[in-house]
């Protein structure tokens, strides 16, 4: 970094005498000059005063670099030695100056206002705290420090003993920082404390230098150290001289060192890079001013006159020191504002460019988002990316995102115009090296975007919303003001400012997307999708299937609820994904499963569309897709009535882990539903069976055992209908059930007894009966019916027949039973026979409770009778039978010896109860009479005596 920070003037030139010190007030200049030879014989030192002719009578405050300074005045002997030091006080218009001690004199009319001569005198230097108006003394090995009070002298404040003679010193907050020897110390000037810092070199004396912000430049032979108040070094802190400086004044941003040879410039900003060279020889003096550097050579007194900060930045920017010059524009005055964030934001851009060309795409891209510059412009260095054609692109009047800019983007929009004629130009890269570079970009290109995006989304969010309030509240006063004409809207051309937020954050995010996916970031991209995102559907979607990055197109598809066109690309992946088997990846990504769950959240808002789009995973998935049908709520009828349509081989398996999974059960409709499809199956096989000669009533398949069991579970189906279509010679069981359902219990123990030949099922049925019915007085009545068909099975017949009449009538498709006649020298068992049962409608309140009036003497008529499995119901059920009834409908060849088992605990019942009727019956008749005696003596007191309460004893 080398350019022209200084002019070097030369402001006075032929100075009678040697200049000793030099300093300026008020746009003058002040230099004290001893004549060497005079000084040799013991002459004064005189002070001679130089104006520039242009300059005001008044006098300005700064150095002027037009034409040389004349000598205005003339102090001769005004000290008598050369000074030491000479400072001036612009802010109490004072001159300080050490020559044999301190001296202070009013400026301009140099009077003297203090002399400190008893504490000061032989001092070698001093430090002046303007701020505070203290002075620090160093002579010998003491230090004073002084108060200026009400500036007319000098009051002494503390006095402190150091270790050698000072060199070099200087004020640092409360502190004082020392130069001695070859050392550098931390004094407390309220304390005296002191505190070792560190060594100053070999070479050179130690020089301490103050910054404005309070901190110290400390000399090392050739390297200026930058330490805070107290002495601790400042990381990244370190000055390099060219040589060993004689003296260093600071001139923010810069710091200007007296070197043998020439004055050397170097930045106050890390790295601390050299400014300038200026090739002064033989330079005495540096010295600080208002506005610029005083060089004091031996006759002669040049001014360093800064160039002004915009030609600075000017030639910076030219030279590719875009840091130093955007330091620069930070220095610019504060009314210069607009002009200060005009140049700054031309400097970011050509600064991005530079970055950008050189590779370093992240910094180029922090460039553009310190310029404020549109997000288009950046785009338009991605030829790759795809922008939606909205009228912000291509408006170079709009570039900046900040209004207030708008008048000074004249500039910045030449920086990008000539840049963007580059974009074009072929370069000598390999392949490899330009698809590193294109995606190295592209992720500094997401990192941009992503950072801009917050605050776009947030303008766009908010646009929509106040559209949405002006809107709810332009309806509203139309319907409280019904009859009040409508204004032409004056505010019109407002919508297309409106909406230029939104077209940003269009071509924020369709461009962010692409960018992911270019940079294989498809999880980036599926977040930015999942959440709110104004992304161009047409360019996002034909650059996604470019890329045949489905699931990212998946996700863009559901974000703009194009919920069907997600579903058929999910089928197409998934069909894909079967013929691809050498692809596992392929396979493991697109699956049955996937449109499971894409279907999960449609399930309450468009059960129709889930029905219509998982007829696929029906056929591949079943348990899992009825699964999300139950779990989801989709309305149960409309998911049968879908299944029946266009998947019956799918309806039963809905319908039974519908059944198996609801805790209520399912409706009654859906029920029969179940009911009729396997019925419509196990007819359909036993037809088969029965053509094949292979069926019999104790086969059963899959179908027929889950008929059962669901006949057997529920009750929800129509048993009338199902009556009907079952076969008169086959499936007695379900038969039975059936019989059951609508309590024609004689019928289905009959055909357990004689069709099925199953009597453990009939004492089952029995005792189901018997608890379903335990708070019913005719509870008993089943087992007896039971009894009747193993041992009367005429007088069952008839009962049955009796009670089959009455719902005949009411039925006219109800044909009377027929009965087959007992013959007594058969073996076989005789039952009988049921015909058009599959016509028949019970009622579901009729019973067969009929009781039976026969006795023994007739109990064998009809034929062969059951009597060991009468028997043993006797003995297993002798308390749920009663006993009479039974006895007088055994044959009377019965032995005794077969009923002990049901006669002696149906006896010793009997007899417990009995013996427990007449204990209480005892119980009762001694208390009755234990209150006839109470009574009875009671009667026999006269009135008023009190009786003994003897009935609390009873």
């Amino acid at each position: 970094m080398v350019h022209s920070a200084y002019d070097a003037v030369e402001l006075v030139a032929g100075v009678p005498g040697r200049i000793e010190a030099v300093a300026s007030h008020a746009g003058k200049l002040l230099v004290a000059v001893s004549d060497s030879e005079g000084f040799l014989r013991g002459s004064d030192c005189s002070l001679r005063i130089y104006s520039s002719p242009a300059s005001s009578p008044e006098g300005g405050g700064e150095i002027r670099r037009d034409g040389p300074y004349a000598l205005e005045r003339h102090e001769q002997r005004f000290w008598r030695r050369p000074p030491l030091a000479m400072e001036v006080s612009a802010s109490r218009d004072l001159l300080l100056s050490l020559s044999e001690w301190v001296a202070l004199h009013r400026l301009p009319g140099l009077e003297t206002v203090a002399v400190v001569s008893n504490k000061t005198k032989g001092a070698n230097v001093f430090a002046w705290d303007d701020r505070r108006g203290l002075l620090a003394v160093g002579r010998q090995k003491r230090l004073t420090v002084f108060r200026l009070d009400s500036g007319r002298e000098f009051v002494e404040v503390k006095e402190f003993g150091v270790p050698d003679i000072l060199k070099s010193m200087a004020w640092c907050g409360d502190n004082i920082c020392l130069g001695i020897r070859r050392e550098y110390m931390i004094i407390n000037s309220m304390t005296g404390a002191l505190t070792d810092v560190f060594s100053s070199g070999r070479i050179a004396p130690p020089l301490v230098v103050p910054l404005p912000t309070g901190e110290l430049l400390l000399g090392k032979d050739n390297i200026g150290v930058f330490v805070d108040q107290n002495g601790k070094l400042i990381q990244d802190g370190r000055i390099i001289w060219s040589d060993t400086p004689a003296s260093v004044v600071i001139h923010r941003p810069y710091a200007v060192a007296r070197l043998p040879r020439h004055v050397e410039i170097r930045s106050l900003r890390a790295p601390n890079a050299l400014v300038q060279t200026v090739v002064l020889r033989d330079v005495q003096k540096l010295v600080q001013t208002g506005n610029c550097i005083l060089a004091a050579l031996s006759n002669n007194v040049c001014g360093l006159l800064p160039v002004p900060i915009g030609a600075q930045i000017v030639q910076l920017t030219a030279s590719g020191e875009f840091e130093e010059a955007l330091a620069l524009c930070k220095l610019l005055p504060p009314e210069d504002s607009n002009l200060r964030a005009a140049k700054e934001s031309s400097i970011h851009i050509r600064y991005g460019h530079f970055l950008f060309d050189s590779g370093k795409y992240e910094d180029a891209m922090e460039q553009f988002s310190n310029s404020h510059v549109d997000i288009t412009y950046v785009l338009s260095l991605y030829p790759s990316i795809v922008l939606p054609q909205t009228h912000i692109i291509g408006e170079h009047d709009k570039l900046l995102d900040m209004p207030e800019l708008a008048t000074e983007s004249s500039d910045v929009t030449d920086e990008m115009e000539s840049y963007s004629l580059q974009l074009h130009e072929s370069d000598d890269k390999s392949p490899l090296e330009v698809k590193k570079m294109s995606h190295n970009a592209l992720v500094a290109l997401v990192k941009y975007l992503q950072k801009k995006r917050s605050g776009i989304i947030e303008r766009a969010t908010a646009e929509v919303t106040e559209e949405v309030v002006s809107g709810a509240v332009h309806h509203s006063l139309i319907l409280s003001e019904p009859y009040k004409p409508k204004k032409p809207n004056k505010k019109r051309a407002q919508t297309h400012t409106s909406s230029i937020a939104r077209e940003m954050a269009t071509v924020l995010d369709t461009s962010l997307l692409q960018a992911l996916i270019l940079t294989g970031q498809s999880s980036g991209a599926m977040e930015l999708l999942k959440g709110l995102n104004y992304c161009d559907l047409k360019i996002c979607e034909e650059f996604l299937k470019e890329w045949s990055d489905y699931m990212v197109l998946l996700e863009l598809y559901k974000s703009n609820e194009m919920h069907r066109e997600a579903l058929q690309l999910l089928n197409q992946l998934v069909e894909k994904s079967k013929s691809e088997m050498e692809n596992t990846d392929f396979n493991k990504k697109f699956n049955p499963q996937m449109i499971i769950e894409y279907l999960r959240p449609l399930c309450r808002s468009d059960p129709m569309l889930v029905l219509e789009s998982s007829l696929y995973v029906l056929e591949r998935n079943p348990s899992e897709t009825i699964e999300l049908f139950l779990s989801e709520n989709v309305p149960a009828d409309l998911v049968n009535s879908y299944l029946k349509q266009h998947a019956p081989n799918l309806q039963s398996t809905y319908l039974e882990l519908m059944l198996s999974m609801s805790e209520t059960g399912i409706n009654p409709n859906l029920q029969n539903e179940l009911v009729q499809l396997y019925l419509s199956e196990v007819l359909d096989w036993y037809n088969i069976l029965k053509e094949e000669g292979n069926w019999t009533e104790k086969t059963y398949s899959a179908t027929r055992k889950k008929l059962i069991s669901t006949l057997e579970n529920n009750s929800g189906y129509n048993t009338d209908l199902l009556l009907k279509r079952l076969p008169q010679d086959a499936l007695f069981e379900e038969r039975a059930i059936l019989y059951g359902k609508i309590n024609q219990h004689l019928r289905a123990l009959s055909l357990y007894v004689h069709k099925l030949q199953m009597p453990e099922r009939a004492v089952a049925y029995c005792d189901r009966v018997y608890e379903e019915g335990a708070q019913q007085p005719s509870k008993s009545n089943i087992y007896f019916n039971l009894l009747q068909i193993y041992l009367n099975p005429r007088k069952a017949e008839k009962e049955f027949e009796q009670k089959i009449i009455p719902v005949a009538s009411q039925y006219p498709g109800i044909h009377k039973s027929s009965s087959a006649k007992f013959k007594g020298g058969r073996t076989g068992k005789k039952v009988v026979e049921i015909e058009g049962a599959d016509e028949i409608r019970f009622s579901p309140s009729g019973t067969d409770s009929g009781r039976s009036d026969g006795d023994g003497d007739d109990a064998n008529d009809g034929g062969p009778i059951m009597l060991n499995e009468a028997l043993e119901l006797l003995s297993q059920r002798w308390d749920r039978i009663n006993g009479a009834q039974a006895l007088r409908l055994l044959p009377r060849d019965t032995k005794l010896q077969d009923l002990v088992s049901f006669l002696e605990p149906l006896l010793r019942n009997s007899s417990e109860h009995l013996r427990n009727y007449l204990v209480i019956k005892n119980l009762i008749f001694r208390a009755n009479l234990q209150v006839r005696a109470i009574i009875r003596n009671s009667n026999s007191y006269p009135p008023g005596q009190e009786q003994p309460n003897k009935l609390s004893r009873i």
